[in-house]
């Protein structure tokens, strides 16, 4: 019995450890990106991140999951998905290169509340402190955005509907095969969004500068990985675990927006967003209980 435990807990200790090393992986990745916009669409940043990065996403799915994690059952899903993904990037990317890594990345927390909502609304039933919680973190989302004060701009609603957006991702899957593995998810992740870029990639061209390549090469290995790891800390250790540390995600986004832009958040962006973490962390938690219970 004590085996098993300090197996479990060195499972649940190895997951944390991906997930916060994932987590940091895609905040350099944001921040990549960030500074790419300054000379490029965001459409041009997804193709070229998805076309180098795809080779290894064969490479790793025939290693994780063999030659059936090549094979999907339901292509057209996946399509669906990656005009999704790339609907969620494009905001994204655009809303971190007109406004601060860390306000936009905080704002664009609410996207399990997003989840929570839709599905009380067309999948599940949801208590009422859910919908508590819900209610609350959104008014997180007021408090960074602060709508009718002299501060407000349309663009930090940008987050928002990135939120919403990345909120129907996570839904989708539930459209997925379930003969499909997790590792079939991310190749076509990849080769969709690769794809469908490729086809509208021409009218947002910009020759790549030299100087360029390796932001383009480091934006594509640390987006691989960083989904990589995450999704292996999903495989180690339990959800409500694991979950939680996403949320280090903020201290990345202060940290390196601090450090290369200068970019320093008020106090309200900080309240709104330990409300939204709050929120958030309530609802995974209190997720686990029902399931525990039921």
């Amino acid at each position: 019995m004590e085996t098993t435990t300090n197996q479990s807990r060195q499972q649940n200790l190895t997951g944390i450890l991906l997930m916060c090393a994932g987590v940091a992986c895609l905040c350099i990745n944001d921040g990549l990106a960030k500074s790419l916009m300054d000379h490029y669409s965001p459409i041009q940043i997804i193709f070229m991140r998805n076309i180098i990065a795809l080779p290894f996403a064969v490479m790793l799915a025939l290693k994780m999951g063999g030659r059936r994690a090549l094979r999907s059952h339901r292509v057209g899903v996946h399509f669906l998905r990656g005009l999704i993904w790339i609907t969620a990037t494009v905001l994204f990317f655009t809303s971190i290169h007109l406004m601060g890594l860390a306000e936009a990345t905080a704002i664009a927390f609410v996207a399990p509340l997003f989840i929570t909502a839709i599905s009380a609304l067309f999948i599940a039933k949801v208590g009422w402190r859910r919908w508590a919680a819900v209610s609350i973190g959104f008014v997180g989302v007021l408090v960074i955005v602060r709508p009718g004060a002299a501060s407000f701009e349309l663009v930090s609603l940008l987050p928002v509907a990135t939120a919403f957006t990345y909120a129907l991702l996570m839904l989708s899957a539930r459209f997925v095969d379930g003969r499909d593995s997790m590792w079939t998810l991310l190749l076509y992740l990849s080769a969709t969004s690769a794809i469908l870029t490729g086809s509208i990639v021409t009218f947002f061209w910009t020759p790549i500068r030299a100087e360029d390549i390796w932001l383009f090469i480091a934006i594509a290995m640390f987006g691989t990985a960083g989904m990589t790891m995450i999704t292996q800390a999903f495989r180690v250790a339990e959800a409500p675990t694991v979950a939680p540390f996403d949320y280090t995600a903020l201290i990345w986004a202060t940290g390196l927006g601090w450090i290369f832009w200068g970019e320093t958040p008020d106090a309200l962006t900080f309240v709104g967003a330990a409300i939204i973490t709050l929120s958030g962390l309530f609802i995974i938690f209190r997720e686990k209980k029902v399931e525990a219970e039921g």
